[in-house]
Formats: structure tokens, sequence, C-alpha cells
């Protein structure tokens, strides 16, 4: 455990309710999620949420994935728990997983979401330091570590706002602080509609991981928004450009990768 856990910092949280996710994104994107959510913590084991591409593609997600617990956490998570230090602030918490195994560590961890339901959920299950807040509107002193997993860092939803956020997170940290997130490189895939949804995308003048999806839960469903999965390399030239070190530290032969990004010295983007 890091010399600096207990590092009490307080951060000022926006007294209105407007939320905008990534600058664009409707809220209201996310409500199937979090009804989904809702309905596993209040006893239906068989919960889940379809998700949606923008091409008619389509995959149940069970609910249970987002209760699990850190013996069923993958080599990604495992690390990304490893790397952290001082005080963590968990973006796009959910329902606590990391936060929760962080606190068990002894850190002292602020989580966010946009989604109430989250918030609730993350509340009733022990999370000490939780808000129903966007990144973007906040604002505090700096954190040693903002931690974006479960491709949370999609929630830009594209290169364009990638770039916004990397400038925006630069004043969020402390000078040693890091940023510690999880993307796919879905140039790793093999199927003919993602590959055909790629090449829709370059013909259309955008990068290959900017999806389009829509949730929903029996029978409901959100607005169409978007989500970004960027590959390492990607990732390291925008935020180079930004004015950060990043650097892949575990990557899956399934695409799944971990970066870490450190404030690169002397720059003041």
């Amino acid at each position: 455990m890091p010399d600096d856990v207990g590092d009490q910092r307080q951060l000022v949280w926006p007294e209105r309710e407007t939320i905008i996710l990534g600058h664009d994104m409707d809220p209201k994107a996310m409500e199937p999620y979090g009804a989904a959510l809702s309905a596993y913590f209040e006893g239906d084991a068989n919960a889940e949420v379809i998700v949606r591409r923008d091409d008619g593609e389509e995959s149940k997600l069970p609910i249970s994935y987002f209760f699990r617990q850190p013996s069923a956490f993958t080599p990604i998570e495992n690390a990304a728990i490893d790397y952290c230090t001082g005080h963590v602030l968990d973006v796009g918490a959910g329902t606590g997983v990391h936060t929760l195994a962080l606190q068990e560590k002894g850190f002292q961890v602020t989580a966010i979401d946009v989604n109430s339901a989250a918030v609730q959920i993350m509340t009733r299950r022990g999370v000490k330091d939780v808000h129903r807040a966007d990144l973007f509107k906040c604002q505090y002193e700096p954190v040693d570590t903002i931690l974006m997993m479960g491709h949370g860092i999609g929630m830009v939803e594209t290169i364009e706002g990638l770039d916004r956020f990397l400038i925006h997170a630069r004043g969020l940290l402390s000078e040693e602080g890091q940023i510690l997130l999880d993307s796919l490189d879905v140039r790793t895939t093999g199927d003919p509609k993602n590959l055909a949804y790629h090449e829709s995308n370059r013909r259309a003048g955008r990068y290959i991981g900017e999806i389009r999806v829509q949730f929903e839960y029996q029978g409901k469903h959100g607005p169409f928004c978007g989500w970004l999965h960027v590959d390492g390399g990607t990732l390291k030239e925008h935020a180079a450009k930004a004015g950060w070190k990043c650097d892949v530290v575990l990557e899956e032969n399934t695409g799944n990768y971990l970066a870490r990004l450190t404030k690169e010295r002397g720059r003041h983007t």
C-alpha cells in the first residue's frame, strides 16, 4: 500500500443536475443499462442488457458481470489495481467493483458515474465516496490516479473527444499523477461483419474504432450514442500531442490492453 493512501484532499462537485457525458452523449442513452443494474441488484439474477450497433449487430450482456468479485478480475484489471497510487478517481465506476476492491486495500477512492441507478447501487454496496457527476463538469483538487476500466475511455465517443479528454485530464491530476485505462484494438477481429463496419468507417472518414450503439432492457431502449475503442498506437500518438507519455503495460491477444499515461516533463498543454 502506498504511503499517500490516506491523503484527504477534497473534491468539489457541481450542484446542478445537468450531466453531459463526454460533452455530447445523451445521458438517457445509459438509462436501460441502469434499469438492468437495478433489476439485478434487487434479485433478478437473469437480468441482461442488449447492446445494439447501428448496423443492426447486437449482443446480450449478462448484468451479473458487473457484480463480479475480485477473484474474477482479468489480468488487466488486476494489473490496473496494482498500478494505482494515492487518491484514486474511479471514472464511470458502474456498480463499484473496482472502487470496492481498492477500498478493501486501504485506498482513498472517489467514484463517479453519470447513471443515477449506478450511484445508488454503489452507495448501498458500501462505496464511501460516490457522486453522480460527469468528469468534464467536476472541479476539484488534483488526484493521483484516474482509473477508467471496462473500456470506460469509450465514453469520449470519438477521436476528437479523446483529444478533448487528454487536454482536460491534465488539470485533474497531480504532477506525478497517472491515468490508467483499458481499451481494445479492433483490428484484431476476423469477424466479417466487424470488418465491414470498419471499412464503412474508413469510407466515411472516421476512425475504425468509433462505433455507435444503443442499449435496451425489457423492450425499452435509449438513443444511439458513440463509443470509442482506440488502439494503443493511436492512443500513444494523440497522448503525445497533448503532453502525455503513454505506455501499454499489458496487452492480450484479444486486442484488449492496459495503458498508463503520465505527464511529460516540462509540458503545459
